[in-house]
């Protein structure tokens, strides 16, 4: 059932599977808030860009919130990696 008239019975569900991937991978919710963050500092930083270009300044900060998103699902997949193949002494059987 849903929490409100406002929601559907699909809303609910992608809720539920939102919080299961951020259970599931953590660095993911990490990248977005740095491609948030990036995104925030950017459009801030616009209006002192100097006597650069739009389309350059723009350029930059899109590969830095690439390479913000990139750089933690880079370490959020060493980090599984790691747990699974180094931390886990557990013999797995397949």
């Amino acid at each position: 059932m849903s929490k409100s008239l406002f929601d559907s019975a699909e809303d609910v569900q992608q809720e539920n599977k939102f919080a299961r991937k951020a259970k599931e991978s953590p660095f993911m919710l990490v990248g977005i808030a740095g491609f948030l963050a990036a995104g925030l500092i950017g459009a801030y930083k616009y209006k002192n860009r100097g006597t650069m270009s739009t389309s350059v300044f723009l350029m930059q900060l899109r590969v830095a919130a690439q390479g913000t998103v990139v750089g933690c699902l880079t370490l959020g997949l060493g980090y599984q990696m790691a747990k699974e193949y180094l931390f886990d002494k557990e013999p797995k059987e397949k």
